[in-house]
């Protein structure tokens, strides 16, 4: 199955493509599971976690934690959880301030988690994520999204983490 051709790519530019016609059809969106997950199914990488970034890295993630029966942990947007929690504020891609939540104690220490989203351009919401993970504890066993570029702002993450990515560089 050939999920990538169901992005809506009406949009002049990749980063306002539309990946919601993949989570509509099963059989795209269980390859899309699947791709997601080959570079950790084939390991002896133990993931205990899967967090994913506000608001459609919940779908991928959510996906990816049924699919190896794991947890699924969401990053939230700033003032969205009602409960203790760590923040992290942070510049996205087009550098307007943003802020992630995460429950705290979300995980014992030492918890390996796969992180996933559905885009990272820039690594910035990555970088973010990354940093509330570790500091409540969590590993960071790998970095999986749809489209995952490799590029001067993202090199530091390809370099310290296994990353992934399922949409080609030339998309």
């Amino acid at each position: 199955m050939d999920y990538l051709s169901l992005i809506d790519r009406s949009k002049l530019h990749y980063k306002r493509s539309d990946v919601t016609p993949i989570f509509a059809d099963p059989a795209a969106f269980s390859a899309l599971v699947n791709d997601l997950l080959k570079p950790w199914q084939d390991t002896h990488t133990r993931i205990d976690r899967v967090v994913g970034t506000d608001a459609l890295g919940f779908i991928v993630g959510t996906a990816l934690a049924l699919k190896i029966g794991v947890g699924f942990v969401p990053l939230r947007k700033g003032g969205k959880l009602p409960v203790k929690h760590e923040r992290v504020s942070f510049q996205d891609y087009s550098g307007t301030e943003k802020i992630f939540e995460l429950r705290a104690d979300p995980w014992p220490q030492g918890t390996s988690v796969l992180l996933s989203d559905e885009w990272i351009e820039t690594g910035a919401t990555a970088r973010a994520a990354v940093e509330l993970i570790e500091r409540t504890g969590g590993v960071v066993v790998g970095i999986t999204a749809i489209a995952f570029r490799k590029n001067e702002r993202t090199a530091a993450l390809w370099s310290r983490y296994r990353c992934h990515g399922v949409w080609p560089e030339q998309a």
